[in-house]
């Protein structure tokens, strides 16, 4: 258990993680209605950078806008969440990398299901940047729950009470004696893990799904793109079905609580050798380094 660095942002300021609750009645804990965002930030000495802050904040803008918070727009700016993320990190005083997780809490009591006109709560806290998934290779199941179609909760937004359908999918791979499950949409085709986005390697070609195959259009899942068109690699997003995963040359997962991790096994079948393919391997270098270095200028903003 990763437990959360001991002062939080919340209520307009920072404060100990245990002041920091909601009400019991509010629509964050009765319906699930809250949204977040989750980013690294890189601690080299004094030295602290968040990776696509910009980006993220722009997230939680479109999660609110989507889900019908309307309160997130008028009382936040970029200015303002940035000056937070500083002020927090600083509290904290962190040694080594650690991850930031900013939601934005509905926190009217007992509104009934709506949410236009609802008082909002934001925290913010920081914890130890530890992956949730193996690293070295994980083991995939093929889950019989079904992804959340987008035109049931919007898979563009980061709902919290939607993660629902990815601990009920998580939960059967691990009783089952994997490390997490791939998800499929209503007709079967692949969608993303419970945390992660998915790609495939096939003849040098990279292949993920596209955006309107449910999954969440990632920020991590953004910069691998952007890193491998970088590099000459070709890419492709479409449809894609469970058996071409069997056959894949490398499968790899990427999101920020999962960095990039190579994929060896899906449904009791070897990938390729069963080993992290080369194109993994290097796309890994290349985050990391674009994680700890300003190898892009726009990606890492200092917490200054």
């Amino acid at each position: 258990m990763v437990n959360p660095y001991p002062q939080v942002y919340f209520g307009d300021r920072i404060v100990d993680a245990r002041a920091a609750s909601v009400g019991v009645a509010s629509s964050a804990v009765l319906y699930g209605l809250s949204v977040y965002t989750v980013f690294p930030v890189h601690v080299d000495g004094s030295a602290r950078t968040a990776f696509r802050l910009d980006d993220h904040f722009r997230r939680l803008e479109e999660s609110c806008k989507i889900i019908g918070i309307d309160r997130f727009a008028a009382e936040w700016d970029f200015a303002r969440f940035r000056t937070a993320i500083i002020d927090l990190v600083a509290a904290n005083a962190p040694t080594e990398d650690v991850f930031v997780r900013a939601t934005v809490h509905v926190v009217e009591s007992i509104p009934g299901t709506r949410v236009r006109g609802c008082a909002i709560q934001v925290s913010i806290f920081v914890y130890d940047a530890v992956p949730i998934v193996p690293q070295d290779g994980m083991r995939l199941k093929s889950s019989p729950w079904r992804r959340i179609p987008d035109n049931a909760i919007p898979s563009r937004a980061k709902v919290n009470g939607a993660y629902v359908n990815s601990v009920l999918a998580k939960q059967d791979a691990i009783d089952s004696g994997y490390d997490d499950c791939i998800f499929l949409d209503g007709n079967g085709h692949v969608c993303e893990l419970s945390a992660a986005n998915i790609f495939l390697v096939r003849n040098g070609t990279l292949i993920t799904p596209d955006v309107s195959c449910d999954i969440l259009d990632g920020i991590n899942r953004r910069t691998i793109l952007t890193l491998a068109a970088e590099d000459g690699i070709p890419i492709v997003e479409r449809t894609i079905d469970l058996t071409e995963v069997y056959i894949a040359d490398e499968v790899f997962v990427t999101g920020t609580s999962s960095g990039i991790s190579p994929v060896t096994e899906v449904d009791g079948r070897l990938i390729a050798t069963g080993h992290p393919g080369p194109l993994t391997q290097s796309l890994r270098k290349r985050r990391t380094a674009a994680l700890h270095t300003d190898t892009h200028h726009n990606w890492l903003t200092p917490l200054t």
